[in-house]
């Protein structure tokens, strides 16, 4: 991990210790204590121990979400069992995995569904014995979670939305009023998906013309399938939105196959270390950073708040910037840390 954004680290940091001395002022709190909201569940586990189960770590946006979890947890001096499912498509797996660390004395647990659903039954037992449970990056389906029963302690993600408008911002700098645009989305009904190719077209509006919209399972090698179909059928599209890098960076070997690099704006969401050395190296001309170290750091520091009582927000946004060349080295440096300045929203808490 680089250690060159201190002021992150410091602020995790300074949340990690807050969460730490609730945790010990609750194990010395009075057995009997009716004080009312923010009192641990009668079924909550030991609050120093949280369990996290997470997408797959072939991602390497999942990677870094680990590493935040891991590295939150030591600082605090919790102890973390993370479990991941073995790709992103692995939704059996997943439950599974989740389903095993159910029975064992957690207080606490961290989860990042493949899907909106596919959690739901593992989670409702979970949630039946009060314990906390904190969603981050990718939301419950909210009418399944409430017909289980399932009540997060508080959602923490990037506003994909946004994301998406930034990248559509940054498109509408970059090519003519009524340019040919293509987007390519990840899967087909994917709430992630949606939010930020709908967020893009809201943007871009009608000052360019979008032309062709694929969705590509979130796979580079998809992306680079379609996108190539794309520049042949639509030979003066000026620029594409992948909705995330690995997509992003199909489209680019595509762009760059078809003769084109240079001549295609191509920008994308995420901000996976390699898609910052291609926005550096000329490749991907932008990215929608989303920071997953500071998803999992926070969702860890919100685990262990919502174990010890705390309440917590229903939702907190983690941030995203966007990276263009002359900022990418700054990104890398910092990465997987966010390079931008970052008030931690759990911090008061």
């Amino acid at each position: 991990m680089s250690h060159d954004s201190s002021k992150f680290r410091s602020l995790l940091l300074a949340a990690a210790t807050t969460t730490a001395t609730a945790l010990v002022l609750t194990a010395c709190g009075s057995a009997g204590d009716e004080s009312g909201t923010g009192s641990p569940s009668a079924g909550a586990g030991d609050a120093s121990r949280v369990a996290a189960v997470i997408k797959g770590l072939d991602n390497p946006f999942f990677q870094a979400m680990e590493q935040g979890i891991e590295d939150t947890a030591e600082d605090s001096g919790v102890e973390v069992t993370i479990q991941a499912a073995a790709d992103i498509g692995d939704t059996t797996g997943q439950a599974d995995k989740l389903s095993a660390l159910a029975g064992q004395d957690f207080g606490c647990f961290v989860v990042n569904p493949i899907s909106g659903t596919n959690l739901v039954q593992a989670l409702a037992p979970i949630a039946a014995a009060g314990t906390p449970i904190v969603n981050i990056d990718n939301p419950l389906d909210p009418d399944a979670a409430s017909a289980a029963n399932i009540e997060p302690a508080t959602y923490i993600g990037t506003d994909n939305a946004a994301a998406g408008g930034k990248a559509g911002d940054f498109v509408l700098d970059n090519v003519d009023a009524g340019a040919q645009v293509a987007i390519i989305g990840g899967v087909s009904g994917d709430v992630t998906s949606a939010a930020r190719v709908d967020g893009f077209k809201e943007t871009v509006g009608d000052q360019v013309e979008v032309v062709q919209e694929e969705a590509a399972d979130w796979k580079r090698e998809v992306a680079l399938t379609k996108a190539t179909d794309i520049l042949a059928a639509n030979p003066d599209v000026k620029a594409f939105f992948a909705a995330n890098d690995d997509m992003g960076l199909g489209i680019v070997k595509a762009v760059e196959n078809a003769g084109r690099s240079g001549d295609v704006v191509v920008v994308s969401v995420d901000g996976n270390e390699d898609a910052l050395q291609s926005v550096l190296d000329g490749g991907l001309s932008a990215t929608v950073a989303q920071y997953p170290y500071a998803i999992g750091s926070l969702g860890l520091q919100a685990c262990t708040l919502a174990a010890a009582g705390t309440d917590l927000p229903d939702t907190v946004e983690s941030p995203t910037a966007l990276v263009t060349p002359d900022v990418a080295q700054q990104a890398l440096d910092a990465f997987p840390q966010p390079f931008e300045e970052f008030e931690n929203p759990l911090e008061d808490l």
